[in-house]
C-alpha cells in the first residue's frame, strides 16, 4: 500500500483536498482508506443503539459488522495518543492508498497544505518528511523551497504528483 499524509493547521483545506483526492483515486479504480486524527472527544455511535449500550456497559472494543460495513470502536481506559503506525497496522491490507489527515509530526511522507489566511506558519522548514506543499499562494511561501509546490485549487495536480511519486510512498512498517 502507498501512504501519504496531509499536514497543516486547522482551516488550511486538508479535508477538502483529501475528499477530492479520494474521488480521483477511486476514478482510477483504486481502493482508498483514510486515517483521520481528531483532537477532541468524538463519537460515531448513536445513544440507545446496541453498540452504544455495549460500550456504555464497559466493553473495551465493540466491532459492528454487516454485509456492507465494519466499524471497530475501542474505548481506552486511560488517555492515549494513538500512534499513526499502530493505526496503519489496523487498516485492511488490500487497499492501494491510505491518506492520513493530521498527525503532522509523524515520520510519514506528507504533503503540507498551507493557506496564509489560516494564520499558521509553514511546517516544511522544520519537517524533513514534507515532500511537497499544496497552496493557493506559492508566491507567499517564505523562504522559497526546492520541494514541489502544488496548486491547492487543482486537486488533479496533487493527485498527479502522488501517482508520479507512488514508488516513494510505498509503506514499510517500522521494525518493532
Amino acid at each position: 500500500m502507498k501512504v501519504i499524509g496531509f499536514a497543516g493547521f486547522s482551516g488550511s483545506g486538508k479535508t477538502t483536498l483529501v475528499e477530492q483526492i479520494i474521488v480521483g483515486l477511486k476514478q482510477q479504480g483504486l481502493r482508498v482508506s483514510v486515517i483521520k486524527h481528531a483532537h477532541h472527544q468524538f463519537d460515531v455511535d448513536q445513544p440507545g443503539k446496541d453498540s452504544w449500550r455495549h460500550r456504555q456497559a464497559g466493553a473495551f472494543e465493540v466491532l459492528v459488522a454487516s454485509n456492507r460495513r465494519l466499524v471497530l470502536q475501542r474505548e481506552y481506559e486511560h488517555w492515549v495518543e494513538p500512534k499513526v503506525h499502530h493505526l496503519l497496522a489496523e487498516v485492511y491490507d488490500g487497499v492501494d492508498w491510505v491518506l492520513v489527515e493530521g498527525f503532522k509530526s509523524s515520520d510519514l511522507p506528507k504533503i503540507e497544505v498551507w493557506r496564509p489566511e489560516s494564520g499558521a506558519e509553514t511546517l516544511y522548514l522544520e519537517d524533513p518528511f514534507i515532500k511537497a506543499i499544496a497552496t493557493s499562494v506559492p508566491d507567499q511561501l517564505r523562504p522559497t523551497t526546492l520541494r514541489p509546490v502544488l496548486d491547492l485549487n487543482q486537486p488533479q495536480e496533487v493527485l498527479r504528483w502522488m501517482l508520479d511519486n507512488a514508488e516513494d510512498l510505498v509503506y514499510e512498517a517500522p521494525l518493532a
